[in-house]
């Protein structure tokens, strides 16, 4: 019924026009989209946020029928087979249950893949993809089991603290992750080289070096064999920050679009977006890990004979502590995505005082809402559960109210 509901609601009931006072204006997409990739964005649209709110609680229930049919518990008796130490069984059974669930939900993975094909997005072929596939399970899995086996070992020694020494740990974690993320990770998927073209590279550094963002390089990555849309991104932090344009944004946008591209990226560094957005999830991270604390022991005591869970210390409740930590992220979506989209709202506007080129601005962001085929104006639901980044429209009009303000 729910995902009747959803499917009703998303795909006849749901208001996305473009308001009367915008139409014909410059944030109108029938100004810059044809009328075959207006309907492309609306299809495309349509589908993608229908799977994100059905498949989203299908993973709550597939977790509940791991644990209520006993899955979960055949999991851990395979686990104990011809093995002694409880590190090497409880590894033994997070490999099971992420093989299961990576085997279950690939169709609907699959599915995504052969969609962004079909609607032009995506321009990779299935063996590319299926080799990002497998480094996706094996990156995943290997960072999943390193969070598992520390986290139940805290469990084991520390029923009451548990939580705050695994968060503890989350600190020094999530930095690590995000200094090796550029040259341990990304270079798995793809090849990330200088960029070529001298001259524009100058000119990203001369931008950078106004913003007093300390960097040599700006580095290119081979996305066109993969997707036609486009991305420009700042990562890492310390030694391996980087600078890195996608080769389909170099292809396809003017000088002046990239330059403002890369102010916006710039304008999140200056910002301080990086160690704010760490900041924000070293906190969610404490009052989740409390949360599921509090709630997990409770639910394993009322429902622990139908979930076949005896104790929290037993690694078979690991899929109840994945169902409520997917809940929880789930329901933070809005806050989240609030204060990114705030950000991004103030990155736009710190790359149109350093470029102060809004017809760039304007066109780089009509042309991103063409290649990737974006809804412009989302319903209100899938703004506040999707978006991370303000809708096209409304940062095209904000580039409008900017300009104006500036006259």
């Amino acid at each position: 019924m729910y995902s009747i509901g959803m499917y009703f609601y998303l795909f006849h009931w749901a208001q996305s026009g473009v308001p009367i006072v915008l139409k014909g204006t410059v944030a109108d997409p029938a100004t810059f989209m044809s009328k075959q990739e207006l309907v492309l964005s609306g299809e495309y649209s349509k589908i993608r946020n229908f799977m994100f709110f059905v498949i989203t609680p299908l993973e709550w229930l597939v977790y509940l029928l791991i644990l209520g049919t006993g899955l979960s518990k055949v999991f851990e008796k395979w686990s104990e087979i011809g093995l002694k130490w409880k590190v090497i069984k409880n590894s033994a059974y997070v490999f099971f249950l992420y093989l299961f669930t990576t085997v279950l939900f690939y169709p609907i993975d699959y599915y995504r893949y052969s969609l962004s094909k079909k609607y032009g997005i995506s321009t990779q072929d299935y063996s590319s993809w299926m080799r990002d596939y497998v480094i996706d399970f094996w990156v995943n899995f290997i960072t999943t089991l390193i969070i598992v086996i520390v986290l139940y070992w805290l469990i084991q020694i520390s029923k009451k603290r548990w939580w705050l020494y695994a968060w503890l740990l989350t600190i020094p974690f999530a930095i690590f992750m995000m200094y090796i993320q550029p040259v341990v990770i990304d270079p798995l998927y793809n090849e990330f080289y200088p960029l070529k073209d001298k001259a524009l590279e100058e000119k990203i550094l001369s931008l950078a070096e106004q913003a007093n963002i300390p960097s040599e390089h700006v580095f290119e990555v081979n996305m066109a064999e993969k997707t036609n849309a486009m991305n420009a991104y700042v990562t890492g932090i310390g030694d391996n920050s980087r600078i890195v344009l996608w080769d389909t944004t170099l292809n396809q946008l003017t000088e002046s679009e990239i330059l403002f591209i890369m102010a916006h990226e710039m304008g999140h560094y200056v910002q301080k977006h990086i160690y704010i957005g760490m900041a924000a999830y070293i906190l969610s991270t404490l009052f989740g890990l409390w949360i599921i604390a509090k709630i997990m022991p409770w639910l394993i005591h009322r429902f622990g004979e139908a979930l076949k869970i005896e104790k929290m210390t037993d690694i078979r409740s690991l899929p109840l502590f994945l169902l409520l930590l997917s809940l929880m992220l789930f329901i933070s979506n809005p806050i989240s995505n609030f204060v990114s989209r705030y950000q991004e709202t103030r990155a736009d506007e710190y790359a149109m005082e350093l470029t102060n080129n809004p017809e760039a601005a304007v066109s780089s962001f009509q042309n991103l809402a063409k290649t990737g085929l974006s809804e412009v104006n989302p319903p209100f639901i899938v703004k506040i559960f999707r978006y991370t980044h303000p809708p096209m429209l409304e940062r095209i009009n904000t580039v409008a109210e900017y300009t104006q303000k500036k006259e």
